[in-house]
């Protein structure tokens, strides 16, 4: 009997068996010994190709890369062995097209053989996701197999990268803000080694690419959805996720670009935002990004769902920057992205110590915080949403902290609205929490100051009054997100409260890490 006849008296689980070993033998990159074995003999061929055996492919994605945020997160019953295998398929070609660094220049893909199965932004999106179900295996078959830093570095900062912004910046235009870069802005946080790139204030070089970003306010919303807006709306596309379609909003692009313009542009040993790449997380976990995944994946739900409650109680330090004023009024005015990056910023230091408040309802019906006519019944009183510039609270509002909690008193009306102050050691069902404000205090070198915020409810995003004391300083808007949960950073812009929201006012950016 010849070794084919052999091979095709094997019991079906026996092969299935054989072939999971050879398919996960060796953890990074595609299961390549698989087709030695399916190219034996036709039967074999039938038993274990991927159209006749959904059932093994999806073992050995589960070998290869991590599953638990996406059991979590998807709808139950969604993940069996056919959309499992097909995310098998997708990401396998998505390796090797990364590690062969495919698609991070322009005209990249024509230097190989084989056609352009996945997009770019197909690509940026596979690799963002896979960041977001990070517990370990992601996170090594990107690193190690796929050798993403270097993608990213050539996307970014080649002169022929396929995010275009070195082109853009040397003929006079700004980078691009689109789905590929806000992706491509994300992925290089993630992989973030401020070792690797050297002090260089050329136009080209990655700090003067990245402040372009960071200080181009007028040009790169802090928000995909507005920051002035209070309802959500449906800038939304579909990507293949899983086997199906699945709706989808890229995350805003300036947010990374602040994050990582601070962690280069701070002197060695100063205060900086922690990189998730040298987060002191025990054993990586999902959860470290399910808000970010909450924002670019939304759905129908409750405030905490965008928002960790408790994330932003307690003592906060970071920096704020602000552009010379000549410079970003020349910005305003039309200017080049170079003037954004031979301006001079001004950096201070501030420290904050937060306050935060829930308003919790007594049943399950749903909501919107900022909806005044959202009330439904047994709901609590809902304050509507005020002035974006008055950090959305209503106008007239008085807000007075108690032993007991927090107590709003609306100015068109006499009913008292009570906050309760966050413990760890209440549990309070996610749809309870109908509305967050902030309280605190801080000083810098400017002063001493009192913070007054909110949550916006669809998507987290954080907005504080900083009102100087005595008045010596004005008023201040703060706009942020809180990026991360256990290493989280609060990276965003400051604003003016004096200028029109229909007009673009003086800003810089900051960002505040957990004080450790």
């Amino acid at each position: 009997m010849d070794v084919t006849s052999t091979l095709c008296c094997i019991p079906q689980e026996v092969l299935e068996h054989i072939a999971f070993h050879l398919g996960s033998e060796s953890f990074l990159g595609p299961p390549s010994s698989i087709p030695a074995l399916l190219l034996t003999c036709h039967q074999l061929h039938s038993q274990l190709s991927f159209d006749g055996n959904h059932h093994l492919y999806a073992r050995i994605f589960c070998s290869k890369f991590d599953t638990a945020a996406a059991q979590s997160r998807l709808d139950v019953g969604r993940l069996t062995s056919k959309p499992l295998a097909e995310e098998l398929k997708k990401r396998c070609t998505f390796l090797k097209r990364l590690k062969g660094r495919l698609d991070s220049t322009v005209g990249a893909h024509h230097q190989r053989e084989g056609s352009r199965e996945i997009s770019v932004r197909d690509t940026l999106f596979t690799a963002y996701v896979m960041v977001l179900e990070n517990e370990g295996k992601n996170v090594a078959q990107l690193e190690e197999f796929g050798k993403i830093r270097l993608w990213i570095r050539e996307f970014w900062f080649d002169i022929r990268g396929s995010s275009l912004a070195v082109y853009n910046i040397q003929t006079g235009n700004w980078p691009l803000m689109c789905v590929e870069t806000a992706l491509g802005m994300w992925l290089l946080w993630f992989f973030l080694s401020p070792e690797e790139y050297t002090s260089d204030n050329s136009p080209e070089s990655p700090l003067s690419v990245i402040k372009a970003i960071a200080v181009g306010e007028h040009v790169f919303n802090l928000t995909t959805l507005g920051w002035a807006e209070s309802n959500s709306d449906d800038n939304l596309y579909t990507i293949t996720l899983y086997g199906e379609k699945i709706a989808c909003r890229a995350p805003p692009l300036a947010v990374p670009a602040i994050l990582s313009y601070f962690t280069l542009s701070l002197p060695p040993g100063r205060l900086v935002p922690q990189t998730p790449r040298f987060a002191s997380l025990p054993h990586p976990s999902w959860q470290e990004w399910e808000l970010e995944w909450s924002r670019s994946f939304p759905r129908v739900g409750h405030l905490t769902d965008h928002f960790r409650a408790g994330s932003m109680e307690g003592a906060w330090e970071g920096f704020f920057i602000y552009p010379e004023f000549e410079a970003y009024a020349s910005l305003l005015a039309g200017a080049p992205p170079s003037v954004a990056q031979k301006c001079l910023v001004g950096r201070h230091q501030q420290t904050w110590k937060l306050r935060e408040y829930h308003l919790i309802a007594t049943d399950g019906g749903l909501g919107s915080s900022f909806d005044i006519n959202s009330k439904s019944e047994g709901e609590v009183d809902m304050p509507p949403a005020g002035s974006p510039l008055r950090a959305y609270f209503p106008p007239g509002a008085n807000v007075q902290e108690t032993k007991d909690g927090l107590i709003m008193t609306r100015a068109d009306s006499s009913k008292k609205i009570k906050y309760t102050r966050y413990s760890k050691s209440r549990h309070l069902k996610t749809f309870q929490i109908r509305d967050i404000i902030l309280v605190g205090e801080g000083h810098s070198a400017w002063g001493q100051f009192n913070i007054l915020g909110r949550v916006r409810p669809y998507d987290g995003f954080v907005t504080l009054l900083k009102d100087y004391a005595n008045g010596a300083r004005g008023q201040w808007l703060y706009r942020a997100y809180l990026v991360g949960n256990s290493n989280g950073n609060l990276a965003g812009r400051w604003r003016d409260t004096w200028t029109p929201l229909d007009h673009q006012g003086y800003e810089g950016c900051f960002i505040m890490s957990r004080r450790r």
